[in-house]
């Protein structure tokens, strides 16, 4: 893994939602490494510039400011790239109900 990413929850809830405010800095996943989250997520690039690829789609998905993704539960997903100029700050906003059982962040 190249650079540093590190996020924190901002509010949580465990029947609805989980916020959480994201910063990366020149990220990419692990190779061979998909999320794959209990949860939906919206996420909204605030700042830098990133790129995912979900496994059920060969094509990149580029993001610059403004611009937000819906990933729903379980489909699987990396981070290929983020700015190695600048940090990348993304709002994430994790959705759904969860099994008793399941984690109460949802990840």
């Amino acid at each position: 893994m190249i650079g540093w990413h590190k996020n924190r929850p901002a509010v949580s809830r465990r029947s609805f939602r989980v916020i959480r405010r994201i910063v990366s800095h020149d990220h990419t996943s692990p190779p061979n490494h998909w999320y794959d989250q209990v949860r939906h997520e919206w996420a909204l690039l605030l700042e830098g510039a990133a790129q995912l690829r979900f496994e059920d789609d060969d094509q990149l998905v580029e993001m610059v400011p403004g611009d937000s993704v819906e990933i729903t539960a379980h489909r699987r997903h990396r981070v290929e790239w983020t700015s190695p100029d600048e940090p990348t700050i993304w709002l994430a906003v994790f959705h759904g109900w969860l099994p008793y059982t399941e984690n109460p962040l949802g990840f």
